[in-house]
């Protein structure tokens, strides 16, 4: 009697990578196929899929190596518990990308086989990733904020001026929108670029856009900040001076690669609920000259310790402009939004953190000992590509 093999995953945009990853797991014996619904994708990863679980279920049960296929009924990273109920295999397969701790706990607990395959194309044909697929179609960056979040509002600055400073990030991950990585500006840039920014001077671009985004007739008469530009438009890291005015007086940047991998080598992030719908993070602000002061000297600090490769002082400074911010505006934090922040504050390999944006959900954007590690131990996290050009 043929062993039951089981695999799971979303198989949207289904490629010969997938074929093969069934090809391979199918030499183990019969295989039968976990499918993400669409629920499960839009609240984890915030975004519709590109075909529908019934469109995937119908492709997936056609690939001859595939014994049967379900649509899974369970969230989170193992929403494929219940399915793996019903199939009762001898062997839970994963691709590289795939292999975490949990599902190793998993598979022990329930006496299952556990097997890691690497990510081999079949002989003659080119490397395939859902990741990759997408990353052809849009290669806009976006950006994280460091420090001195707000004070690219003239509201914020006109207390005290201050340095915001922001990294712009390689799109190797699933953007989602409502989680404070400037989607609202990178949906702007789209309708100009739909693929990829254009070779001109990034400081000249992110007043473009900035300009393109806050014109006189914006309906909402909402006047978004210069940082989503500035990190977007702008590589490496940078930092950008406001004195109650919305346009920077001033830049500084550093592109040097000593710095921008010893970043990547401490800053992750983790995915949280989005921001609900008509969520508004502004009622209640309390803003005063000390909190601002409070800002403005952290995003300082920050500067000085990533310059000085201060991993301890970068994370308590990073923290320090977090607590600024939600000092001036409580309303950043709300929701299960705590709930991730007692989660992984406890980590004992996590510094600090921080919501990037406007916070009221999205991700955590984590200060870590080693990122690497921490990634390997965390299947959710998020390593990230610091865009040099």
């Amino acid at each position: 009697m043929e062993k039951r093999v089981f695999v799971s995953g979303c198989y949207d945009l289904l490629h010969s990578g997938h074929v093969e990853f069934f090809r391979q797991a199918s030499q183990y014996g019969d295989l039968y196929v976990g499918i993400g619904s669409d629920n499960t994708i839009l609240h984890y990863k915030n975004h519709k899929t590109v075909y529908s679980e019934q469109e995937r279920l119908f492709m997936v049960k056609s690939i001859r190596y595939v014994k049967e296929a379900y649509i899974n009924t369970g969230s989170g990273i193992l929403d494929f518990l219940p399915t793996l109920d019903i199939v009762k295999p001898d062997i839970l397969l994963v691709n590289s990308d795939g292999d975490s701790e949990s599902k190793r706990d998993l598979c022990k607990s329930r006496g299952i086989e556990y097997v890691v395959l690497e990510r081999d194309p079949h002989q003659g044909l080119e490397a395939r990733s859902s990741t990759s697929l997408k990353k052809n179609l849009c290669q806009l960056p976006t950006r994280l904020d460091l420090a001195g979040t707000w004070i690219d509002q003239p509201y914020v600055s006109c207390y005290s001026p201050g340095w915001a400073i922001t990294i712009s990030l390689e799109p190797t991950f699933e953007i989602r929108e409502r989680c404070g990585l400037s989607t609202s500006t990178r949906n702007v840039i789209k309708r100009i670029w739909p693929h990829r920014l254009p070779n001109i001077d990034p400081e000249t671009l992110a007043r473009l856009v900035f300009c393109f985004e806050n014109h006189p007739e914006r309906e909402d008469g909402i006047i978004s900040g210069a940082q989503d530009a500035i990190g977007i438009c702008i590589p490496g890291l940078c930092r950008h001076y406001y004195d109650n005015h919305f346009w920077p007086e001033k830049f500084e940047m550093c592109n040097d690669e000593d710095i921008l991998s010893w970043l990547e080598n401490h800053l992750c992030m983790v995915p949280m609920d989005p921001r609900p719908q008509g969520c508004s993070v502004v009622e209640g602000k309390n803003i005063t000259e000390e909190k601002v002061k409070n800002l403005a000297h952290a995003a300082d600090d920050c500067w000085n310790a990533i310059k000085a490769k201060d991993l301890n002082a970068f994370a308590t400074a990073y923290k320090a402009s977090f607590n600024a911010q939600v000092a001036m505006f409580p309303a950043m934090i709300q929701g299960t939004v705590q709930s991730y922040i007692d989660r992984y504050s406890k980590e004992p390999d996590v510094l600090a953190w921080k919501m990037p944006g406007a916070g009221g959900g999205g991700y955590l954007a984590l200060v870590v000992e080693n990122t690497a590690t921490f990634v390997q131990k965390h299947p959710e996290a998020i390593k990230l590509k610091i865009r040099r050009k």
